[in-house]
């Protein structure tokens, strides 16, 4: 990944503007196009641990700069980052995939279901329940655990989801609300010539708990 990307991303967290944003179009759309070539360099290498994605591409999974701040106190009109969303439907998807966040200083790369709908919520918590030494295996392995600690502590319930016996020994891996991976990335490392190899093995670590999930959602 470019240097340039990261320092456009910079320049705009500090000159959050229209008219700034104007006046480095050009800036952007190199920084962008950097982005773009790299995700679909990125989606063939994970199809080959995942076929699911293996259609899809770098436009389809990229979101948009631009913020909604109709409802929103922060009137900043810009993000500060480039996400994309690498599944077999790109961004729009709601399922399991892996997912590629670019900023200055919060760099990361994730896998898993963030923000499920109830029912899908509930089938994933069903999944863990009677396959949980399954689901505790994959998120202790070595490999795995060379990029993440484990579920990412994003959002719980206080106490024992509707449904589910409240002696359950391992109730706290059922409280999440998003079941997610995430591997902080620090600049250097997005800005190595290493980091394709970097980002397909993180994800590649990550499949297995990907494909539990997407079971869960199938069945």
């Amino acid at each position: 990944m470019q240097k340039l990307v990261l320092e456009f991303l910079a320049q705009l967290q500090d000159n959050n503007t229209r008219e700034w944003f104007h006046s480095n179009k050009k800036q952007y759309d190199t920084a962008k196009q950097e982005v773009e070539s790299f995700v679909n360099a990125v989606i063939p290498e994970i199809a080959k641990f995942d076929e699911s994605v293996r259609f899809v591409e770098a436009r389809d999974c990229m979101f948009r700069i631009f913020r909604d701040v109709r409802f929103a106190k922060d009137k900043s009109p810009y993000k500060t980052n480039f996400g994309s969303w690498i599944t077999h439907a790109g961004r729009k998807s709601s399922g399991p995939g892996y997912y590629i966040h670019l900023q200055p200083g919060m760099s990361f790369l994730s896998a898993g279901v963030y923000m499920p709908e109830p029912d899908q919520l509930k089938k994933i918590r069903k999944e863990i329940y009677y396959n949980v030494a399954e689901f505790k295996a994959i998120l202790h392995d070595k490999k795995l655990r060379k990029y993440c600690d484990g579920l990412q502590e994003v959002e719980k319930v206080k106490t024992a989801p509707k449904d589910f016996p409240k002696d359950f020994p391992d109730m706290e891996l059922l409280k999440h609300k998003h079941y997610i991976l995430n591997y902080p990335i620090r600049d250097e490392m997005a800005e190595s010539d290493h980091f394709h190899d970097l980002v397909i093995m993180a994800f590649k670590h990550m499949q297995p708990f990907n494909a539990f999930l997407k079971r869960a959602l199938e069945d």
